[in-house]
């Protein structure tokens, strides 16, 4: 099955269509670059299963991206659908710690989407950001600045206990 089939089989949920997209890309049925090539050309909501079957993927191991998909999703952050944005998010805290010269690349959009209205693209960016202040890199000495002052502006308690936990890591 193509991903193009995938997406056109309206008997399938959304989450049924990312399952299915995993299962191909576990069997090698579906290649990652296939994959980024067919979410460059599609739609924002085909886009965001896309990468969201990379997280589904990365949640469990890390390596089954390798630093070339990594840099791609971290192009992803800039998107103007919020789904895309926490999607993108969430793959690079499950592998940033596999490729962390991938980092600072990271960081920019991680902070912009840190202040997005969205609750869900806020908690995502606050997870992949405090992952990355958990490696404990060079960048920390801006980085935790920046986070302290985004984890006093912040209004939701669950995201607030996001920083505060990869702040006590990071120390």
């Amino acid at each position: 099955m193509t991903i193009s089939e995938l997406f056109a089989d309206k008997t399938l949920k959304p989450k049924e269509r990312t399952e299915k997209l995993c299962q191909h890309l576990d069997a090698g049925n579906i290649k990652v670059s296939d994959l980024m090539a067919y979410a460059d050309k599609a739609k924002d909501a085909e886009k965001a299963t896309c990468i969201e079957s990379l997280e589904y993927m990365t949640k469990n191991d890390a390596a089954t991206i390798d630093i070339n998909v990594l840099e791609w999703v971290v192009t992803q952050l800039g998107a103007k659908a919020p789904r895309i944005k926490w999607e993108s998010a969430r793959v690079i805290g499950n592998t940033i710690v596999l490729h962390p010269n991938v980092a600072e690349r990271a960081i920019h959009g991680l902070l912009d989407n840190a202040n997005n209205d969205g609750t869900v693209v806020r908690w995502s960016a606050a997870y992949a950001l405090g992952e990355i202040l958990k490696l404990k890199l060079p960048i920390n000495e801006t980085l935790l600045p920046a986070l302290n002052n985004i984890m006093d502006q912040e209004e939701k308690n669950s995201i607030k206990k996001i920083y505060a936990a990869a702040i006590k890591k990071a120390k």
